[in-house]
């Protein structure tokens, strides 16, 4: 790998394994559809204007059906579960909950009719995901709010069909076109739904939540995306997919260091056994062709 590329592999790195930090500071004063609201929004002013200038909008908006979906799934039901399983869960946890979307990426491909054969190295990886999942759930939180860990589920599930839906109706497009459109539609979702359910905030927030949102919606969207499509073109999309197994150990790091959460032995252990899963899951199995479209799936299936 290039000096360039390490660089921006580090930089990814750290910017799609901050984000269950900064959300998690943000619920605390913040209703979910908030977060979503104003991470969204920020990120799609930013982006947009980059969209509009490499005339990328008009082609994503004309397929407008499966924009539609992948926006749902990718990005309106799973930031709105996510910050609100947030209120509930350890930052830490749920990042590395979100590791086993590779898992359930592997049950999508046999739902839409494109299984893929799996090896006994694959079959062992989805043995030791949900062994992870398990030390995390059963022995690590303990069960302790299993609505939460409904939510994460849902999350997950999204995660895994954004890129599906992506590769399968949408490789041709351009990727920044895909993520500002996709950005705009969600903040334009979310302003009624605030307004009519009453999570707009009575009360200004604190620095620390407004440092949040902006984080979240520069660094961790907005930017996150730009570099991920510069890693891509640095050193392939296969070793860019790496870049999945740093995240959760920058989420726990993150969680303790910052939030004083603690870490527990469970949690390593889930953490190895679901990093060791999601590597074995996704092993010798043929990526698709990786034009700019699946690209910013891979990227946009981060903007956690």
């Amino acid at each position: 790998m290039t000096r360039r590329g390490l660089i921006l592999f580090a930089a990814l790195g750290i910017a799609w394994g901050i984000p269950y930090l900064f959300i998690k500071v943000a619920v605390s004063e913040l209703d979910p559809a908030m977060v979503v609201l104003g991470r969204a929004g920020l990120a799609a002013i930013l982006l947009l204007p980059l969209a509009f200038f490499r005339r990328e909008v008009a082609p994503v908006v004309r397929r407008w059906k499966p924009m539609l979906a992948y926006t749902i799934v990718e990005i309106i039901l799973p930031w709105y579960f996510l910050s609100s399983a947030e209120q509930r869960l350890p930052s830490s946890t749920a990042g590395l909950l979100l590791a086993t979307v590779p898992l359930a990426g592997v049950a999508i491909a046999f739902a839409m009719g494109r299984p893929e054969r799996l090896t006994r190295l694959n079959w062992l990886g989805l043995a030791l995901g949900m062994l992870g999942v398990a030390a995390l759930v059963g022995l690590d939180i303990a069960g302790s709010d299993l609505v939460a860990v409904a939510q994460m589920a849902v999350v997950v599930v999204g995660y895994a069909l954004g890129p599906a839906i992506l590769a399968r109706w949408m490789s041709d497009l351009p990727g920044v076109g895909v993520v500002a459109v996709s950005l705009a539609a969600t903040a334009v979702v979310y302003v009624p739904f605030v307004l009519v359910t009453g999570g707009w905030p009575t009360t200004w927030p604190s620095q620390a939540v407004i440092v949040s949102i902006v984080v979240l919606a520069v660094v961790c969207s907005a930017l996150a995306f730009l570099l991920m499509v510069g890693l891509v073109a640095e050193i392939g999309p296969v070793k860019a997919t790496a870049i999945t197994y740093v995240n959760p150990a920058v989420a726990i790091l993150a969680g303790a260091l910052v939030l004083g959460e603690r870490v527990t032995v469970w949690t390593i252990v889930g953490f190895a056994l679901v990093l060791a899963g999601s590597y074995l899951v996704t092993r010798r199995r043929r990526a698709p062709v990786a034009a700019e479209g699946p690209e910013a799936a891979s990227a946009e299936q981060r903007l956690a």
